[in-house]
């Protein structure tokens, strides 16, 4: 009987990890880890650099979500140099913020998370992809996902600069205005966004919800966690994904904290573990008790699911009914049913293409004062928003001349390190019996963490040439019986 189950690489996310298990004697799961064998270096290397070089660096930590860098990134050098963005660029800011959103949450629906879904779990590995989702779906079904992302990203590149890596933001506002002509396509894609948006949600209730299989993976116990939510609200505590407040619930739903950008170390601190790279934050207000949940358990939540956890509603209409539905079927709020981010990131979808109508019907996005040149000394600044992996923070210090003493960031997922680690060990330790496994038992286990739609590469980075490694041999019974290092 094998006494270790390795899953090199996982699949469906971005960057790269591995799940090790370990089981006992009689065939049942005594560990599992996620791994992540990767060395974040950004931080470190930032260091000398001219603050204003930021929003265009940070984006290349990643090629899925490097809007949202430029974002936060935007605003840290905003506070960083104490000037405040003219109403019409912060609302331009947010539109193209909205675009990719709306634009993410399609791609991780459609391509990497719902084909667990719409194809089914226990579908051969050929068969859980898009190309999968189009043959059970249809192909109109599949020209439709492929135009709205297209449509939505070339509002990034319109008004960013670049779709990949965006350019747009300066210190104290953006580099250009709206013009009519790209305004009114802009309305029209954030329209045909919104029909997009209720098919997905539409397609989910008749793939899913419908699936009584389905909606019991989804309820159970395998895929649940008892944890502090984490999301930024506006003035009413709803859903923004741009602007406002930390806001933290605990598991119960009562709000354990509520926090401004610049006061985010006084509620966060981050423990490190010597089998992986990345770093595992918790809450100060309750401390580290390792990789367990509940109420008195450090460990809290990001991403779509913590997000509306964290809130009172959607600012938005149309998401408001759907956020309505999706408590009401899950049985209320707080909602501790991992898969359950799937329906989550639908909700959101659809609040982030109403948003980019809201904006872009908005005559003042039309105003050519799109910039305050900032006049203050530079010396430190917090930017954070909320990237479709959850919260992300930007911490930036300089000197007197703007150049970069220390950075701190706490990407979206590096958030979630810990309740992902979780999630994964749970799953195994709920599928795998008596050393009884498939293939599409361990993709069952690899769905734990693709519900987060986990972003490695982002959460850390490799510097370059060799990186210290460290493995670690282990006997049946999980115990290390030696250790290799490079330093």
């Amino acid at each position: 009987m094998a006494k270790r189950i390795t899953i090199d690489p996982i699949t469906r996310l971005e960057g790269h990890g591995k799940i090790e298990i370990f089981l006992n004697n009689k065939g049942n799961v005594e560990k599992a880890f996620l791994q992540v064998p990767e060395l974040r270096g950004f931080e470190k290397f930032s260091e000398g650099r001219m603050a204003e070089e930021m929003p265009r660096i940070t984006p290349k930590i990643c090629g899925v979500c490097p809007t949202t860098h430029h974002m936060a990134s935007g605003k840290a050098l905003d506070d960083l140099f104490h000037v405040t963005p003219p109403s019409p660029a912060k609302k331009i800011r947010e539109l193209i913020n909205s675009a990719f959103m709306a634009e993410d949450h399609t791609l991780h629906f459609f391509f990497l998370g719902g084909p667990d879904f719409v194809v089914g779990p226990q579908a051969p590995a050929g068969e859980r992809n898009i190309l999968g989702v189009i043959q059970k779906v249809g192909l109109d079904a599949g020209k439709k996902v492929i135009d709205i992302r297209k449509r939505l990203r070339n509002i990034i590149t319109k008004q960013g600069g670049r779709v990949i890596h965006p350019v747009c933001n300066l210190p104290g506002g953006v580099s250009k205005g709206v013009t009519k002509e790209d305004r009114e396509e802009y309305i029209q894609t954030g329209k045909d966004a919104v029909e997009f948006s209720k098919f997905a949600l539409k397609a989910f209730e008749d793939i899913v919800l419908k699936n009584k299989e389905y909606v019991d993976v989804i309820v159970g116990d395998i895929y649940k966690h008892s944890t502090y939510y984490m999301g930024l609200v506006d003035e009413n505590n709803k859903v923004n994904f741009y602007d406002g407040d930390i806001r933290v619930v605990d598991p119960e739903g009562m709000e354990f904290a509520k926090f401004k950008s610049r006061e985010y170390l006084n509620h966060i601190a981050e423990h490190v573990e010597p089998w992986s790279y990345i770093k595992f934050p918790f809450l100060k207000g309750v401390g580290w008790k390792g990789f367990v949940d509940g109420k008195d358990s450090g460990v809290y939540r990001v991403a779509p699911l913590a997000r509306l956890n964290a809130s009172d509603g959607m600012a938005t209409p149309l998401a408001q009914v759907e956020y309505e539905k999706m408590y009401d079927i899950l049985g209320g709020k707080p909602a501790h049913n991992t898969l359950a981010y799937h329906w989550a990131r639908l909700v959101e979808l659809l609040y982030a293409a109403e948003r980019l109508l809201e904006l872009a019907q908005d005559e003042e996005i039309l105003d050519p004062n799109v910039r305050n040149i900032p006049t203050a000394v530079p010396d430190e600044g917090i930017g954070v928003v909320e990237a479709p992996r959850g919260t992300l923070y930007h911490h930036y210090k300089t000197d007197g001349n703007g150049v970069l003493t220390d950075v701190n960031l706490i990407v979206a997922t590096v958030n979630n390190a810990a309740s992902i680690c979780m999630s994964i060990e749970k799953a195994a330790k709920g599928l795998i019996k008596e050393g009884k496994v498939s293939e599409g038992l361990l993709n069952m286990v690899e769905m734990a963490f693709r519900a987060y739609d986990p972003c490695l590469a982002c959460a850390t980075h490799s510097l370059p040439g060799h990186m210290p490694l460290e493995v670690s041999i282990r006997d049946h019974e999980a115990n290390i019986i030696e250790t290799i290092r490079r330093q």
